[in-house]
């Protein structure tokens, strides 16, 4: 038995994890397909199709509508004994890569952006500590080293303010990792044993600044606390909104000093940038594709018919194949397949 079906802009990419062969989660399975997401490469999911896409599309054919493993688990599954004996071939005619925009509907907020108007008279940046508290970022990495394990007065700040420290941070952010040099060892030991659990290094076994700068920020609440009452300024868990021993969130320092909400994002660009050596930056975009998939089936003729027969009499004579493509039953035929 053959079977044709031309199908047209097939996605061949997919923008959540785990697998269609398996129950779905409580929560669904994870988007990820945003931004954040796809800087990791194993998030860049390419799809071809399958054996399981085949029978995916031979179950829909016949009127079945629950999922291929859950048919399957059916003790009448009617492909049982036939799946060993379905082969197909897929004749891609035209293939291209499209820039889309896709919308996570999980409701996940933008890393760097805010809404509303900004609020500066907070009691972190008009206090008589703000200045000592603020001005431990702005100190370079060579004095901030020596500030962690012999201590600073700190006289002068220029960031009192949510915006400023963000753009510090945004800066401190870039700097260069550092080798674990001895005066970098001194540094780690003051900073391990104040706060026991906390890693300040990389998978290159080299340490992180920004790791550095806000640990320094803790250390700095903690030294101040002996002269200031400074539990105004955390939250309810003993921490800094947005800042913990190791990373700075933007989003949610921002959204602490802000009239609005966080900023939702409503889209992104599907597209993966890495850099190969050798050949540069290479960009991956979704893949569509169009063509026509011939599904034969080894099957006496006699079975061939009343297979032929379900499928006439379920009706379906189109339906989506990858995501978005739509694909057309054009050919049912029930002579005999020969090689060749």
């Amino acid at each position: 038995m053959k079977i044709e079906i031309e199908y047209e802009a097939s996605w061949r990419n997919s923008f959540l994890d785990g697998s269609n062969d398996e129950a779905l989660p409580k929560k669904g399975r994870k988007f990820v397909g945003s931004i954040t997401a796809l800087k990791k490469n194993e998030n860049f999911i390419q799809r071809e199709v399958t054996h399981n896409t085949v029978m995916g599309i031979l179950n829909r054919l016949i009127g079945e509508q629950r999922k291929l493993y859950q048919a399957r688990k059916d003790k009448v599954y009617y492909f049982k004994n036939i799946e060993n004996r379905v082969s197909c071939k897929d004749e891609v005619k035209l293939e291209n890569s499209e820039i889309v925009y896709l919308r996570n509907m999980s409701g996940n907020t933008d890393q760097n952006s805010f809404t509303g108007a900004i609020k500066t008279d907070d009691v972190i940046f008009n206090s008589d500590f703000s200045v000592s508290f603020w001005g431990v970022l702005e100190l370079e990495l060579d004095e901030l080293l020596k500030f962690i394990v012999h201590g600073l007065d700190i006289q002068s700040c220029n960031i009192l303010d949510p915006l400023l420290v963000s753009e510090r941070f945004s800066q401190i952010g870039k700097f260069k990792s550092l080798a674990v040099e001895e005066k970098v060892k001194e540094v780690l030991e003051v900073l391990e044993k104040k706060f026991v659990g906390t890693n300040y290094k990389n998978n290159k076994d080299e340490i992180v600044p920004l790791n550095l700068y806000c640990s320094a920020l803790y250390l700095q609440l903690d030294r101040l606390s002996e002269q200031f009452d400074m539990n105004s300024i955390l939250t309810k868990s003993g921490t800094i909104t947005g800042i913990s021993k190791r990373l700075f969130t933007k989003k949610d320092f921002m959204n602490y000093f802000t009239t609005g909400d966080k900023k939702k994002i409503f889209g992104n660009p599907y597209i993966k940038k890495e850099k190969i050596k050798g050949l540069g930056e290479l960009t991956s975009m979704l893949k569509k594709a169009s063509g026509t998939l011939i599904i034969e089936i080894d099957i006496p003729r006699k079975e061939a018919k009343e297979l032929k027969k379900l499928i006439d009499n379920a009706g379906v004579s189109s339906f989506y194949l990858g995501k978005k493509g739509l694909a057309y039953v054009t050919s049912i035929s029930t002579r005999e397949v020969k090689e060749g």
